[in-house]
């Protein structure tokens, strides 16, 4: 057991105190309210490659854009 300090809504300190109270009996009631809980704040783990699957769902895919970059070999740095 671990004693916690959070900060929360007045409204909401019954709330946590009797959450806390529950999860703390650790039987399969506190399981199920820890597992509900934990899906109502992250539904879904987080995805690795996340941002690859949104680029290759993009609308440009297979539009043969082609993005080209001039070379400056003269390009003069003030330091």
């Amino acid at each position: 057991m671990a004693r916690f300090e959070v900060l929360g809504l007045t409204i909401d300190r019954d709330l946590i105190r009797s959450l806390a109270a529950r999860l703390a009996e650790k039987d399969s009631k506190a399981s199920r309210i820890r597992v509900a809980v934990r899906r109502a704040i992250s539904p879904e783990p987080p995805v690795k490659g996340g941002i690859l699957a949104a680029l290759r769902r993009s609308p440009l895919v297979g539009a043969g854009i082609r993005v080209t970059r001039s070379a400056a070999d003269d390009r003069r740095v003030r330091l």
